[in-house]
């Protein structure tokens, strides 16, 4: 079959690759027959992410028909149509039996790899490294579905794939952002990130009835989709200073939380003093930047919420003095997809939310992955997000 394989930093390739085969009776082969492009991606093609390994499959956004399963009594039967969360769960630890589903004990193959490094394993992850388990991803012709009798969703009748693929991940990512700021009527929800993850992470603040919705980006076209979404002011942070506008826009009380749609890659922009440490360490590195996190901390108001959805590949320097003497509370973590995979499905279905929106590059062949790859990263052709139609 083929397949998007990583083969060092910078260097995807559409490659030709054994097909997958049931290895457990738990196990489906997918027919995929839609997969995404995700930010997080982008990290891997970057070299951000440890562990990584020449020929590892790439992707975690994916869905399509069952071909096969590991037992005639799986839950799930040949033909049926799932959208396939990014992490795997076996259903049956503890942190499943919690709903903590990104934090299963049990997924990850190389539990004790991630245990030395964080404590305690989390949950294995298709396609992203061999810290979270070396499971291929899903931007090939088929996949292999490990533990597919928890994960998986049957999509709802008439629902296309367009609208649930990015139930996999980004659309449930967004909302869980908004959702750890615990919205109330009347708040100021302030996002730093206008990408795929920061456009559903408004989308949800506006359906959980936030009053004031501030996106920060400096894209033009991400700034224009994020008005779209629902966000009553935009700052593009090259041109203004974010905290001033923040303070002028709450008028003096700051954002009641704030969420991180940017992670590692984040730029200081042109303001001021952090703007030039940025520009230079840009230049000398792409890893490990902390400047959106440090005017998040700064611009939400005391014992406001930061949610932290953006994705970190190790230690940066956190202001721990002003996180304490303002009483914040940081909420991190990599999304409990499961937990709002129905939910959001019925807002589809109910035509609350449109995921299509953003969806800008189609592509019907993964030789194109390669370039597609290089587009969405380096923003060109006004590239959100990327989708390869495959049947």
């Amino acid at each position: 079959m083929r397949a998007l394989c990583w083969h060092g930093k910078g260097d995807i390739r559409c490659d030709t690759v054994p097909d997958p085969t049931i290895e457990d009776a738990r196990d489906i082969i997918l027919k995929v027959s839609s997969c995404a492009i995700c930010g997080s991606d982008l990290h891997l093609m970057d070299g951000q992410m440890p562990t990584m390994e020449s020929g590892d499959v790439l992707g975690h956004e994916f869905m399509g028909e069952v071909v096969e399963v590991g037992s005639p009594n799986h839950k799930l039967k040949k033909g049926d149509r799932v959208v396939v969360p990014f992490n795997i769960n076996c259903g049956e630890c503890r942190m499943c039996k919690l709903g903590n589903w990104s934090c299963c004990l049990n997924s990850n193959r190389n539990a004790k790899m991630a245990a030395t490094l964080q404590g305690y394993p989390t949950a294995g992850l298709f396609g992203y490294s061999h810290l979270t388990g070396g499971y291929w991803g899903g931007q090939a012709e088929y996949v292999r579905v490990p533990m597919a009798d928890v994960g998986p969703m049957i999509v709802p009748e008439g629902m296309s794939d367009e609208q649930a693929l990015f139930l996999s991940d980004i659309l449930p990512t967004g909302w869980q952002g908004a959702d750890h700021c615990e919205i109330q009527g009347g708040d100021t929800v302030a996002i730093w990130g206008a990408g795929p993850v920061g456009l559903f992470a408004i989308k949800s603040a506006s359906i959980m009835g936030a009053e004031r919705i501030i996106s920060i980006d400096d894209i033009p076209e991400r700034m224009a989709l994020a008005k779209t979404a629902g966000a009553t002011d935009v700052i593009d942070f090259t041109k203004e200073d974010v905290l001033e506008r923040i303070k002028e826009i709450t008028k003096g009380q700051g954002a009641d939380s704030v969420i991180d749609c940017v992670g590692m890659e984040a730029s200081g922009g042109g303001h001021g003093i952090i703007g030039a440490i940025s520009a230079v360490q840009e230049k000398l590195t792409s890893m490990q930047r902390p400047y959106a996190l440090e005017q998040m901390i700064m611009a939400v108001r005391s014992c406001g919420i930061v949610s932290v959805p953006g994705v970190y590949a190790g230690p940066i320097p956190v202001n721990m003095a002003t996180v304490v003497q303002k009483g914040l509370t940081i909420k991190t973590g990599q999304t409990h997809v499961k937990r709002y995979m129905e939910p959001l499905a019925r807002l589809i279905q109910d035509g609350k939310i449109d995921p299509t929106f953003l969806i800008t590059h189609r592509s019907t062949d993964l030789k194109e992955g390669p370039e597609l790859y290089k587009t969405f990263r380096d923003k060109k052709d006004s590239c959100i997000k990327v989708v390869f139609n495959l049947s």
